[in-house]
């Protein structure tokens, strides 16, 4: 297995950097690597705008296409002036301007797309954006994106460790219940579904994989930041989005 980060990669300012250098392949995956972590926020905000369903998704293409890759955004981003999501999420306030000056908008989509066609068709806003304003919608829906993969580091370095188990009474006892906005089911219920007899094993199991957890987390959070003076600030400012919401951990 590889160092932490090898399989699983949010979009930080050395990504953007990628996109600047004259290699055309990595340039290519490092637009593709921030594409993929920032087109959900933005169909969010865009619907939490007023667009509806189709008429977001051609203008979250649109968005990448003429701003982000056409007008070269990444070029202009500067780690010294704040983090790259408010940088991206000001242009996206003053493309959405642009877009109602000119009136009914004309198809945005660029021929076979930027967002791969087959993400965003299947795509809906989740129920927890709904009643969020734009902006919040935007830092939901990157804080759930991060958080996904935060998790799917976590089930795959405790598959590596063989504790398969672990991941399991975790996943019951905390993350189901957070991803189904529900209650968390007794213990005594975890161990039964997950095969474990000892109910104080399967709490030490629990604190186990949360400490992974928030090291994984403070791991990607790192990649976000121009210094590790931030980090603590980003950490309770991506808590605070997911409480808000109803899906903190």
């Amino acid at each position: 297995m590889g160092g932490p980060g090898d399989r699983f990669e949010t979009t930080d300012w050395a990504s953007i950097l990628r996109t600047r250098t004259p290699d055309d392949d990595e340039r290519r995956e490092a637009l593709g690597r921030m594409i993929a972590q920032y087109w959900k926020p933005i169909y969010c905000y865009l619907r939490r705008q007023g667009f509806g369903n189709e008429e977001a998704k051609d203008l979250a293409q649109g968005f990448f296409h003429e701003v982000v890759l056409g007008r070269e955004l990444v070029q202009k981003a500067d780690s010294a002036k704040g983090r790259f999501r408010s940088f991206l999420l000001v242009s996206l306030g003053h493309y959405v301007a642009n877009v109602r000056r000119a009136g009914a908008s004309p198809r945005r989509r660029p021929p076979g797309g930027v967002i791969p066609v087959e993400a965003i068709e299947s795509f809906e806003i989740p129920d927890r954006g709904c009643d969020m304003t734009p902006e919040a919608a935007f830092n939901y829906e990157w804080a759930a994106t991060l958080l996904e993969q935060v998790l799917e580091q976590v089930e795959c370095d405790c598959r590596d460790r063989g504790q398969q188990t672990h991941w399991e009474v975790f996943r019951l006892r905390v993350v189901k219940p957070i991803m189904e906005d529900s209650e968390p089911p007794a213990i005594t219920e975890v161990c039964a579904q997950a095969g474990v007899a000892d109910l104080a094993r399967a709490s030490n199991m629990i604190v186990t994989v949360k400490r992974r957890f928030r090291a994984v987390l403070a791991q990607h959070v790192r990649r976000l930041v121009a210094s590790e003076a931030d980090v603590e600030a980003e950490m309770r400012e991506l808590t605070a989005i997911l409480s808000e919401s109803g899906a903190g951990f």
